[in-house]
Parts: C-alpha cells; sequence; structure tokens
C-alpha cells in the first residue's frame, strides 16, 4: 500500500500550535540549533585569551580549523573536543558541538553539549542543545533534569516551552517512557493548559487514549476559548467516529462561532460523517462571514475538492480568478483536477494547459499527459512527455516516472518496469526512481527487486516514511516476516505518524499477527484519517472476522460506492460476499 497519495488530517492544528508558541526547543531530527547556526567549515571559534594559551593549544587551534577548512569535520571535532577538555571554555565547546554535529559524531557532540552547559550554566542555547542532543540518544529519562530546567529557564515563556515538548519527544523509541517523563514534568504546573495539552500529546503517542482524552478535556477547562486544545480533542474523537469529533467541535462553535479553522474542520468531519447538508451549510457561513475573502473561499473550494464536493469547489475555484488571487496558476491547476475527477477530459487539458510558466507547470504537463492515457491516447502522451522541457535531471526524473505509471496504469508493466530499471542502472542512487522501481517490482511479484530497492532507498534516505512502509507492508501482505514487518511499519509511523495509509499497515500488520482488537483500532483510525478504497477492504475484511458483519457491509458498501474499480476492494468483496 504505497502507491497513494498522503492525506494529513486537521492540516490546521500544526500551523495552530506553531502560531501560537516560539520554538523553544530544536525539532527532533534536527542538528541542533546551535550546529545550524553557522557553516562548520568557515566559522572560527573566539579564542581564548591569551594568557591561558600555550603554543601547543595555538597549534590545535589552528589544526582543527584547518581540518574543517579542507572538509574534515570529523578531525576538527576530536581536536575541539579534547581542547575543550583542557580550556573548559564554553566557547571552546560549542565550536565542537558544532563541528561533531556537522561529522554526525553523536557521542562526542553530546559530550561537548554537555561541557558547554557546565561551562555556561545561563545559556539558554547551551541547555537546548545539550537537550535534544540527549532525547536524540533515546535515554529520554536521562533528559528529564535539562527539560525540566528548559522550562523554568529565566526568559523562557514556560507555556511556549511545553508546546514544542512532544516536538522534540517524537524520536524517542519509547512512547511510554516519553509519557511518563512529560506527566512528571507537568506537575508544577497544575494551572497551566500548556503542561495538559502536553501531556495530552504524549498519550496520544503512547496510544492511551483515554489519558489523551482526560489531559486535553483539563486543558480545554482551564481556558475554554482555546481552538488548539478543541481541535486537537475532536482530532482523538476521530479515530471513534467522526460523529463524535464533530459533536465537539460543535460544541465548541457554540461559545465561540467566530474560530474560522474549528468551522473548516467541522466541515470536514460533517461531511466524512456524510452529513452534507449540514456540511453545505458550514461552507456557506463561512463565505458569508468572509465575504470576498480570497483565503477563505480558496479553502472552502480547496476543502470541498477534497471531500469530493466538485460543484462547490469549482464555483469557489472560478471566483478566485475572478478576483484576481494571487496564484492563479494553482487555482487553473485545481480546476484541471476537478475537472478530471469528473472525467471531463477535454475540459481538464484545458484547464492545465492554460496554467503558466512558474512552478505548477512541469505538474499541469504531466497531468496532461496523464489525462491523454486515461483517453487511451497512450502513444501520443507519451510523445508529449518527451517533448516537454525540462530544467535539470530532477525533472527528467519526475517525467519517466510519470511515464512509468500511466504504462503501469495501461497494464504495460513490464515496459514499465524495463524504462525504470535502465533509468536506474544510470543512477543507481536516485530515490525517487528506486521507489518507482520497486512499485512496479511488486506488480510483477518480483520481491526480491522491491526488497533490494526499497533497502537501498532506506540506507540512502534514512528519513523516507514511505520506503519503511512499502517494505513493511510488503511483508504483512504476502504474511511472511511479520516480526520485521511490524518493526519496519513502526519505524515509518515516528517519521510519519498521521499518514492514513501507514497507520491502515500497522493495523493489517497485527492482524496477520493475530490482534485483531489492535487492528481494529488501528484501521479505524486510518479510515477515520481518509476513507480510501483499500483501507475500506482492510477494516471490513477485519470486522467480518470478528464477527461484525453488520458493519463490514457498511464500511465494504461506503467504499464501494466512491470507488467502484478499486481492485484490492473488489478480490475482498469476491472472498467475503461472492
Amino acid at each position: 500500500m504505497f502507491s497513494r497519495r498522503n492525506y494529513l488530517p486537521f492540516a490546521l492544528i500544526p500551523a495552530l500550535v506553531a502560531a501560537g508558541a516560539c520554538a523553544q526547543i530544536d525539532a527532533p531530527g534536527e542538528a541542533p540549533a546551535v550546529a545550524r547556526s553557522a557553516n562548520p567549515t568557515t566559522r572560527v571559534a573566539s579564542v581564548p585569551a591569551e594568557s591561558s594559551l600555550s603554543e601547543a593549544m595555538l597549534y590545535e587551534f589552528l589544526l582543527g580549523e584547518i581540518a574543517a577548512q579542507r572538509g574534515d569535520p570529523g578531525l576538527a571535532a576530536q581536536t575541539y573536543i579534547e581542547l575543550a577538555r583542557r580550556t573548559r571554555d564554553p566557547r571552546v565547546a560549542r565550536r565542537a558541538v558544532e563541528l561533531a554535529s556537522a561529522a554526525r559524531q553523536q557521542a562526542i557532540a553530546l559530550e561537548a553539549a554537555r561541557l558547554w552547559h557546565e561551562t555556561d550554566p545561563d545559556s539558554t542555547r547551551a541547555l537546548q542543545t545539550v537537550t535534544a542532543l540527549v532525547v536524540a540518544t533515546g535515554k529520554v529519562d536521562d533528559a528529564e533534569p535539562y527539560l525540566a530546567k528548559l522550562l523554568a529557564a529565566n526568559g523562557t515563556d514556560t507555556a511556549s516551552g511545553f508546546m514544542q515538548l512532544n516536538r522534540l519527544l517524537a524520536r524517542a523509541p519509547d512512547k511510554v517512557a516519553s509519557l511518563r517523563v512529560v506527566r512528571r514534568l507537568a506537575e508544577p504546573y497544575p494551572e497551566l493548559p500548556e503542561a495538559h495539552f502536553a501531556v495530552s500529546q504524549a498519550a496520544q503517542a503512547a496510544d492511551d487514549e483515554q489519558a489523551a482524552l482526560t489531559s486535553i478535556r483539563r486543558a480545554s477547562a482551564l481556558r475554554p476559548d482555546w481552538a488548539v486544545a478543541a481541535l486537537f480533542e475532536a482530532q482523538i474523537l476521530q479515530t471513534q467516529s467522526p460523529a463524535k469529533a464533530a459533536e465537539r467541535l460543535e460544541r465548541y462553535l457554540e461559545q465561540y462561532p467566530d474560530q474560522r479553522d474549528v468551522r473548516m474542520n467541522y466541515a470536514r468531519l460533517l461531511v466524512l460523517d456524510k452529513r452534507f447538508p449540514q456540511a453545505r451549510a458550514q461552507f456557506e457561513r463561512l463565505l458569508a462571514d468572509n465575504p470576498g475573502n480570497t483565503d477563505v473561499i480558496y479553502a472552502v473550494g480547496l476543502l470541498a475538492f477534497q471531500l469530493k464536493d466538485y460543484t462547490v469547489a469549482e464555483r469557489n475555484m472560478k471566483r478566485l480568478l475572478e478576483l484576481n488571487f494571487r496564484d492563479v496558476d494553482t487555482v487553473r491547476y485545481t480546476l484541471g483536477q476537478i475537472a478530471e475527477e469528473q472525467k471531463d477530459w477535454g475540459q481538464a487539458i484545458r484547464w492545465y494547459e492554460s496554467v503558466g510558466a512558474g512552478q505548477q507547470s512541469l505538474a499541469a504537463q504531466l497531468r496532461v499527459a496523464s489525462v491523454m492515457a486515461k483517453q487511451g491516447r497512450l502513444d501520443e502522451a507519451r510523445s508529449y512527455l518527451r517533448r516537454i522541457v525540462v530544467k535539470d535531471d530532477q525533472q527528467k526524473v519526475q517525467i519517466l516516472v510519470a511515464e512509468a505509471q500511466i504504462l503501469r496504469e495501461a497494464n504495460r508493466v513490464d515496459e514499465a518496469f524495463n524504462i525504470l530499471g535502465q533509468a536506474l542502472a544510470q543512477n543507481p542512487d536516485e530515490p525517487d526512481l528506486l521507489y518507482d522501481h520497486a512499485l512496479t517490482a511488486e506488480k510483477l511479484e518480483r520481491f526480491d527487486v522491491l526488497e533490494t530497492n526499497l533497502r537501498k532507498l532506506i540506507a540512502v534516505r534514512p528519513d523516507h516514511a514511505h520506503a519503511y512502509n512499502a517494505l513493511g507492508y510488503s511483508f504483512a501482505e504476502r504474511n511472511t516476516r511479520l516480526g520485521e514487518a511490524r518493526t519496519l511499519i513502526e519505524r515509518a509511523l515516528e517519521l510519519s505518524p498521521n499518514d492514513a495509509f501507514i497507520v491502515d499497515s500497522m493495523g493489517w500488520v497485527l492482524y496477520r499477527q493475530g490482534d485483531s482488537k489492535g487492528a481494529v483500532t488501528q484501521l479505524r483510525r486510518a479510515w477515520s484519517l481518509r476513507p480510501d478504497a483499500e483501507i475500506g477492504a482492510h477494516l471490513g475484511e477485519v470486522l467480518w472476522s470478528a464477527g461484525e458483519r453488520e458493519e463490514a457491509n457498511r464500511i465494504w458498501n461506503e467504499a464501494l460506492r466512491d470507488h467502484p474499480d478499486n481492485e484490492t476492494l473488489q478480490k475482498t468483496l469476491r472472498r467475503f460476499r461472492p
């Protein structure tokens, strides 16, 4: 299940959180702020006072900087950590952190950061850096004293610190340990809504839904008008049902009707719950409250498109063109997609061809070729692709991947496999080619090629969530190496926790392992995030096997109504409803 598009629910929540909190802590997975603050090959550290320098030490300073200048940050980092141990100068320790981070020498970076913090205990930047590096080791309990200092530091906004806390802990593998630490950190702040929000986030990450709800409701009780808390509670409730999530936002809007972002998400939930007249009323309310506001019109149009209300989507997108919206090419591209979804091929091509020579240009041309292929004009589509003027090698890859896709959709899978293989022979480390070749190999049941490509992709791009998911799902689908499959999918979830298809993969591997209860929980969440045909097929199968046949049929029927031609869904229905 790795050929489908990503989809993130409640997309407005991260933006609201970011807007309401200053970044006091570095994000997980990033180098600490100090390591990003300057180019380690060009920056020269401040040298300690001349009286403290011997000739040997001065020589080592020069040696370290020359090594950095010549592209050897490893040698430079080793030189600077030795100097930092002897001088105990915070400036030298800070430089050692920068160089060790650039050289990916975590142990040296952590030692230097600890030394920097010890020798300059009033530096918030030093405290942030050592905290981030300790968390990166996976030892969350060891990070607790630093996190507590960071939250209580003079000049630090404690509320903002709590809002960033789980962002810092996201890469920590032991989510239960993270929850334990966050709870202890929150204890001294019983009246701070953001502290309860942080506990709720940690509880959700640890799959403790009840604890997550209890904490977020406490945050809302302390600050009833807080939109972020209402949205997060709705996100948790959505795993149970869109109706419960919608009810929470409805109650909030009764008290605070002017919260536009909440109303937008409320409308989306109403559509997911198949309450279309109520959803349309919310769209109309948003537009009536914000007449002429092009950002609102665009948001309503885009949401309507995502929810397949094409009439509303098209009307609002065309309205943007009348109002001279700042990004007309994106609007034209979206109108092309709306026409394509309705199989109005000629209109789709006209909209795509109206896109100007900007950021959307290549994507629009690729869509033109795709529409031609859907019309049965495959050779014409391929010729069209080959006439596209490209700016760089990456665009060449995009065009080749697009050609392979239309060949697969035309059941010329062998040809697609060969084209991608030839390109990969010339560019063996190209991530898009590795991934698409693996996808094509799966269709040919060349699982050896699939595994080889995906493992290489993971080595080239260790943050590629869908590479882990694809390999794990392949094992789960074939009911083999299930322990390894689960480990791979868990890693994918760490990297992309709200991706519906990765959540679906977790549900599927749990089902294969015999954990039907856990499987249903994960698959319900995936279905609530995106009611996709394959997710519906999986959820229905697990419910059927658990004896909940009425609900299984309901899910299948909903999926069938929206995706009548989906191959996975049809195969599932033939097995259970011959």
